[in-house]
């Protein structure tokens, strides 16, 4: 089986660095990436400058614009789909001209998804999305984790996931975020995985824990997806661990303990004598300080009931001895979540730098410098993932291809 990748949603590019940085002749096809309202597509440029255009299968060039309005047919073949998605609302009603079809809401990017694997049945997609996928929406837990698994088993495909803290794992940042790996059961990889007891494939045979070793797992729960898609929409509950598999529409799970392996920390990351525009100047202190102290607030509530908000103390200045915190796409900013760090030759307070914010993600030095605004090279990299997880996962994937024929 030939190695070859779609990526959508590719943003600057993490999923096609993870996968090149193996040397195992690794080929993306084509790629997808649009940031909707921008005048300038700052991510794509960026991913262009790196890599080059795809052309789809009329030799035509549409990597820059609406993954919702391109002709999935036309979209190279690929024995991976691969892309990083935000998690929305997935909810889906029957269509008022077939009550076999389902209507998923617009703008909501995993139909996307979902279309391509219809239209181009690969055999092995890996997916990413944030750590609260599992638990969302609040008024009905798992039902969106419920409705992607539908789908993936719907259209033939089998599939595990992992909530993986990337610093557990060797980088540099405490980023939580969900990994899926789905492959379709008439594949080798797919035959031989039928056979594996739902236990062995979390705790010892599956994909994600050879990626990201275990060292505990707790009681495994079960659940079979009911009915059509929006049945599960509709009614589907269930309280997702952060480990777990589904094979022909039973879901097992169970709650993981990483396997924790010596962090990059974010003293090891940081430049020295940066420039004066990243310090923090006498005016914002008492803002920054604020900011990340702890609080209590009183509000009111749309009904009028009052409450007190209260949060607690942030590390001010974040410590060197430990990884980053989850970047946002407001890093930079005067905000909570914004790192404030000690430069290590001046010994004065002041923000990341973009090179910084790279070696968070695990990127090359100076990957967006790419002729975007600093504030854009720090909204792509809030919105990038960890580049070595996904080089884990793919010397996995390796072992996997090499056996299909």
């Amino acid at each position: 089986m030939q190695k070859t990748i779609c990526e959508l949603f590719a943003g600057v590019g993490g999923f096609r660095l993870g996968f090149d940085r193996l040397n195992t002749n690794w080929e993306t096809t084509w790629f997808s990436q649009w940031e909707p309202g921008a005048r300038t597509q700052w991510a794509h440029d960026c991913y262009v400058q790196h890599f080059g255009e795809s052309e789809d299968l009329r030799g035509e060039l549409h990597t820059g614009e609406d993954i919702s309005t391109m002709d999935k047919e036309m979209i190279p073949d690929h024995s991976l789909l691969v892309g990083g998605f935000p998690c929305q609302d997935y909810s889906v009603a029957h269509t008022l001209a077939s009550s076999k079809g389902i209507e998923g809401k617009k703008g909501v990017l995993w139909w996307q998804i979902r279309n391509v694997l219809i239209a181009k049945n690969p055999p092995f997609c890996m997916l990413e999305n944030v750590d609260r996928l599992l638990k969302s929406p609040a008024k009905q837990r798992g039902r969106d984790f419920g409705v992607i698994l539908a789908c993936l088993s719907e259209l033939g495909y089998s599939a595990e996931w992992r909530v993986v803290n990337a610093a557990q794992y060797g980088a540099a940042q405490r980023r939580r975020r969900t990994f899926i790996f789905a492959y379709r059961n008439d594949t080798v990889y797919g035959y031989g995985m039928a056979k594996a007891e739902a236990e062995k494939v979390i705790r010892n045979d599956g994909f994600m824990v050879k990626a990201f070793p275990i060292s505990d797992m707790g009681k495994i729960s079960q659940i079979s997806i009911d009915g059509d898609i929006v049945d599960v929409s509709d009614s589907f509950r269930f309280a997702f661990e952060n480990a777990g598999y589904m094979h022909k529409g039973v879901i097992y799970t169970a709650k993981v303990t990483e396997q924790e392996e010596p962090p990059i920390t974010l003293g090891e990351i940081l430049q020295r004598n940066v420039d004066d525009r990243f310090y923090i100047t006498v005016e914002k202190m008492p803002k920054w300080t604020y900011l990340k102290g702890a609080k209590k607030i009183p509000r009111k509530s749309p009904d009028g009931h009052e409450y007190v908000f209260s949060e607690g103390p942030i590390a001010f200045p974040d410590p060197w001895n430990r990884p980053g915190r989850t970047m946002l796409t407001s890093e930079s900013t005067l905000n909570r979540s914004t790192h404030v760090v000690t430069d290590p030759g001046t010994g004065r307070l002041r923000l990341l730098t973009p090179v910084e914010a790279e070696r968070l993600q695990g990127f090359d030095d100076e990957w967006t410098n790419t002729g975007m605004p600093d504030r854009m090279r720090f909204f792509c990299m809030g919105n990038a993932l960890v580049v070595p997880m996904i080089t884990r996962m793919g010397r996995i994937l390796d072992t996997i291809i090499d056996q299909e024929k």
